[in-house]
């Protein structure tokens, strides 16, 4: 590696907004994060997927592909 061209790796604290902290390597000294793993609702088994919930028939619907052809 060339000399005097790369930034100083120093031990980090990460802070996230619930007010979790804990330690990493990086090139800042302080990082501020939204979401980390103890918040995030796929890692807490919080997550939401009611929202996707008869999409399909409402798109079935629309185009007229719920009704049954007859030949």
């Amino acid at each position: 590696m060339k000399a005097n061209i790369h930034p100083n790796y120093v031990d980090a604290t990460v802070t996230c907004a619930c007010g979790n902290t804990f330690k990493t390597k990086s090139t800042k000294s302080d990082i501020q994060v939204e979401v980390c793993s103890l918040c995030h609702p796929f890692y807490t088994g919080k997550q939401n997927l009611g929202g996707r919930k008869g999409q399909v028939d409402k798109f079935n619907k629309k185009y007229g592909f719920d009704k049954k052809e007859t030949a």
